[in-house]
């Protein structure tokens, strides 16, 4: 009877054959192994293709003094390093940098912030509601950068636009003609609006996603325990989507790091180039100035320091995940 017990448990487990040796692994073992692989291939090919040899190009590009009279004269020229070099010791590349740097930092935050109190807010209304709001956020969400871009062009017109307009109508008769691209700070504050605008529904969708996944036992213990919205967001809400924050705040840094079609689009990085962000600089200075080896270079730092980002949130999910086991 023993015996018995024992052939069903070994014919029972998965991987295991009779005296507790593992069955042969045949050409279907190993054909459902590359499977997977098989699946993938195109994605990596087109990535390959697409962005890979791009990248390729443009790395070589950064490497040679390519102006006007090269590109005539079909004369390839090597600098080595000196587009690097001259990048790196301007004044202008760091400003810029820190310039991007501050502007990121300011539009993460406000999108984090908005973005979570809307998606909090998706949580507690009723399906009627949410529906609305989702189907509002999702048509902003939804609309082409260029287009939203145009949109609020028009409504940030010192002659006629909307929010002139207004403001004139509420009693702030000197904004009445006020160009809000005349100055850094107030263009600033026109790109940040659009792409706030532009990322909070990315955020607010997936944080109300994810809230569905929390068990609702630990919003009624913590209701028992007397802690209110605030606290239960603190105790619970956050503590179990932590890896969530983490994951959209970093994807939300690369993307506002790396907007161009906004900041060119809204002024082309004026009033004298003080709202030029790296990606806006290196179009300007490869494209605008013709010196596209230089633009190059410049691309490849802004992509090195992606890079740097990438790595340290990496480092952070690691440490995350170490501190869980």
């Amino acid at each position: 009877m023993s015996a018995q017990i024992e052939e069903a448990a070994a014919d029972a487990a998965p991987g295991i054959g009779k005296g507790g040796a593992p069955p042969p692994r045949g050409g279907k073992g190993r054909v459902s192994q590359g499977v997977p692989y098989l699946l993938i291939l195109p994605a990596a090919a087109a990535t390959v293709l697409l962005l890979g040899w791009t990248l390729v190009k443009n790395g070589m590009l950064s490497f040679q003094n390519l102006n006007p009279r090269q590109l005539i004269q079909h004369v390839t020229e090597w600098n080595g390093v000196d587009n690097y070099t001259e990048a790196l010791g301007s004044s202008d590349f760091w400003s810029v940098t820190g310039r991007s740097v501050v502007f990121t930092a300011a539009n993460v935050v406000l999108i984090m912030v908005v973005g979570c109190l809307i998606g909090l807010l998706l949580a507690r209304l009723g399906n009627k509601m949410r529906l609305l709001l989702l189907l509002g956020i999702v048509l902003a969400w939804a609309m082409p950068v260029v287009a939203a871009t145009t949109v609020f062009q028009w409504l940030f017109a010192q002659r006629f636009g909307v929010v002139n307009y207004l403001l004139d109508t509420l009693g702030w008769h000197s904004m009445a003609d006020y160009n809000w691209t005349s100055g850094q700070f107030s263009t600033f504050f026109v790109i940040t609006v659009l792409i706030v605008w532009q990322s909070v529904p990315f955020v607010a969708i997936n944080l109300y996603a994810a809230t569905t996944t929390i068990p609702k036992e630990l919003y009624e213990a913590a209701s028992l325990d007397g802690a209110g919205p605030w606290k239960q967001f603190t105790s619970v809400t956050f503590p179990f989507l932590k890896p969530f924050f983490l994951a959209t705040t970093f994807l939300e840094v690369i993307w506002v790091f790396k907007s161009f079609t906004q900041v060119f689009a809204i002024n082309e990085g004026g009033p004298d180039r003080l709202t030029e962000t790296l990606p806006v600089y290196a179009f300007v200075e490869g494209m605008g100035n013709q010196h596209f080896g230089m633009g190059a270079a410049i691309s490849i730092l802004t992509i090195v320091i992606l890079l740097a980002l990438t790595a340290y949130y990496l480092r952070l999910v690691l440490k995350q995940e170490e501190d869980e086991l």
